[in-house]
């Protein structure tokens, strides 16, 4: 039977490239009358689509555009060319480096993650102890984040996008980070929150378990374009083996 749910997430035909300016001196730059620069092709042409309550991981080798095409989704930055359409979703992203005023305190990012998510100072206030105790950093909450370690990061990250419940979640890589208690805490949680069928999430990671139990579909892509889409189990099974050969299979 066809699924009656609509989609909360469209992409189609997308592209992004990135402008490598070669290692040069500033003397050399200075001088040259015309300056070389390579365009790295990030994700190419890349189209699908995620309904509503989908759990979709999105797995690949380094450098095969992942996190780039995740960041795209959230409206980090936006594609050369094709569109990305979440239907008047509300969106978050979990990740590290995203987001996040280094020079502010945790909390004072807890306030301001929140209301650029479209949530009132009164909703954040709220929610603001729960993120707290659920981020377990201490005191360094009132701390400016550039002092924190990445596992700090990751844990306020998943805190704030844990607590302020957006319709589409975007995950990168942040449940791999941390001691064992709190990644076992996060998969808790992100289970509970997945629960939720009007709930849409996006999930890259490496950790082909993790995608296995989370994900009702699976995204490889490699060297920017997609190799494969579909049921989680065969394309995780062929995207070990293709790890461990290091060739296509």
């Amino acid at each position: 039977m066809a699924s009656t749910k609509q989609n909360a997430i469209e992409v189609n035909n997308v592209s992004i490239s990135y402008r490598i300016l070669n290692n040069t001196s500033i003397r050399k730059t200075l001088f040259k009358k015309k300056q070389r620069n390579e365009v790295f092709e990030a994700v190419k042409n890349v189209s699908f689509e995620v309904e509503e309550g989908g759990i979709l991981g999105i797995i690949g080798k380094n450098g095969s555009g992942k996190s780039t095409l995740l960041r795209s989704m959230a409206g980090v930055f936006s594609p050369n060319s094709g569109t990305i359409d979440l239907h008047g979703h509300s969106v978050s992203l979990m990740a590290l480096g995203v987001g996040f005023k280094q020079e502010l305190t945790g909390r004072a990012n807890v306030m301001l993650s929140g209301l650029l998510l479209g949530f009132s100072e009164k909703e954040v206030q709220e929610r603001m102890e729960s993120i707290v105790e659920f981020a377990e950093i201490g005191d360094f909450i009132d701390r400016p984040v550039r002092t924190y370690s990445s596992g700090m990061h990751s844990k306020l990250a998943f805190a704030i996008t844990a607590m302020l419940e957006t319709d589409i979640m975007l995950v990168d890589e942040v449940l791999s980070v941390g001691d064992e208690r709190f990644r076992q805490k996060s998969m808790n949680k992100m289970r509970e929150l997945i629960l939720d069928d009007s709930r849409t999430v996006v999930i890259v990671s490496h950790d082909i378990a993790t995608l296995k139990e989370l994900c009702n579909r699976v995204l490889w892509l490699h060297d920017g374009e997609i190799k494969d889409i579909g049921e989680p189990e065969p394309i995780l099974d062929r995207y070990a083996e293709f790890m461990m050969r290091g060739e296509d299979v």
